[in-house]
């Protein structure tokens, strides 16, 4: 059988679409359960699960302790997850795929002026029909504030948020996953559109975070009722 090897984004354990998949009641258990499968494919298939070193294994750690996981948990990510730094100098990104990224960027970048500008002619040609009933100038500025602003604002944050955010790559564990992935020669396990997006781009194989654990089940399930034997390499 040929090894496998993943590489997880910190979506890879958090997803919740993975975790009511799993039926798990909450952020730690549905991480604990990915964990075990993990470990028992690791024992039984000799496949190996990496998470860049440090970026994605920090998220992880901050992630389990924000939500109060037990030292269960913490452990699992430790013993079961492979800690490797990408090799950022030696990984060959296709130039293509550089200035493919750049468009991409400066397309969204103007989108997001465009939603800017749009917002703030909304919001002062609505002030300017406000009939307020404020009797101070002061008072003015909150009932503006407290009945047309704020709403705007909360609009643009949505729209700001979609039209850069979503597709993109806006972290550098994003970037860390797909170059440790290329280096490797192995599959991405995400649930962000941006990594699915520029995976298929290196041409590097993506697995959905919210059936990766359904992948690995089947793998177990399979070598139980055949005679695999487990790899002897990492």
């Amino acid at each position: 059988m040929l090894r496998q090897r993943f590489v997880l984004d910190t979506t890879a354990l958090t997803d919740l679409q993975t975790r009511e998949r799993m039926g798990s009641d909450g952020i730690c258990e549905g991480m604990k359960g990915v964990l075990n499968l993990i470990a028992s494919s690791r024992l039984n298939l000799g496949i190996s699960c990496y998470v860049p070193f440090p970026s994605v294994y920090k998220e992880l750690h901050e992630f389990a302790q924000n939500n109060n996981c037990d030292a269960d948990v913490i452990a699992k990510i430790d013993t079961w997850l492979v800690k490797k730094a990408p090799d950022r100098y030696n990984v060959q990104i296709p130039s293509k795929v550089f200035h493919e990224y750049v468009s991409h960027m400066r397309e969204r970048i103007n989108k997001g002026m465009v939603i800017a500008e749009e917002t703030i002619w909304d919001a002062s040609t609505e002030c300017l029909l406000t009939d307020t009933k404020a009797e101070t100038k002061k008072d003015i500025g909150f009932d503006i504030e407290k009945r047309v602003i704020g709403g705007h604002i909360g609009k643009f944050r949505n729209k700001y948020r979609s039209a850069l955010r979503y597709g993109i790559l806006d972290s550098a564990p994003d970037i860390d996953v797909l170059i440790l992935a290329k280096e490797l020669d192995a599959a991405v396990v995400a649930s962000d559109f941006g990594i699915q997006k520029w995976a298929e781009e290196l041409g590097v194989r993506f697995v959905p975070a919210n059936t990766f654990p359904m992948i690995l089940q089947e793998y177990l399930k399979h070598a139980r009722s055949s005679d695999i034997a487990p790899s002897e390499n990492e």
